[in-house]
């Protein structure tokens, strides 16, 4: 296969495996930890309206399912993209961050979510390409 194919698949996979990831852990999470009584979080509207009723629990599952599926992602990627997996995982990283950012600014939460969620994003990439097998602790000693 070629090169550029190969990168540009890896990282498509990538995002459909992390965005499951995500998903699964948002409806995991509306299960464990039911949003507030009379909260309405079937619209963005309700869920942006309902926010400021959410206690920091409710925050629990949001933070894992973008870390998580960050993680998912870049993993994916990385070992899909063989020697281009530093590029493939962070372009899934860079992917991710960029959508919790517009998720940031849509749904305006407390302040230490955002920050806390925003700068999960590419460590959590990082990791990803790391348990691929990406990129080694120490360097290869050169032949």
């Amino acid at each position: 296969m070629p090169k550029p194919l190969r990168i540009m698949l890896s990282v498509l996979l990538g995002i459909v495996v992390g965005s499951c990831v995500n998903m699964g852990l948002i409806l995991l999470g509306s299960q464990l930890i039911p949003p507030p009584a009379g909260a309405d979080v079937s619209t963005m509207e309700g869920l942006a309206a309902a926010l400021p009723l959410f206690e920091p629990r409710h925050f629990l599952f949001p933070f894992l399912a973008h870390a998580l599926g960050t993680l998912a992602a870049a993993f994916v990627a990385a070992r899909l993209a063989g020697a281009s997996a530093i590029g493939s995982a962070f372009a899934v990283g860079a992917f991710f961050l960029l959508g919790g950012a517009a998720n940031a600014l849509m749904l305006p939460g407390p302040l230490w979510f955002s920050a806390l969620d925003l700068l999960a994003y590419l460590p959590m990439a990082w990791l990803g390409l790391r348990l691929a097998g990406g990129t080694s602790a120490t360097p290869k000693p050169s032949t």
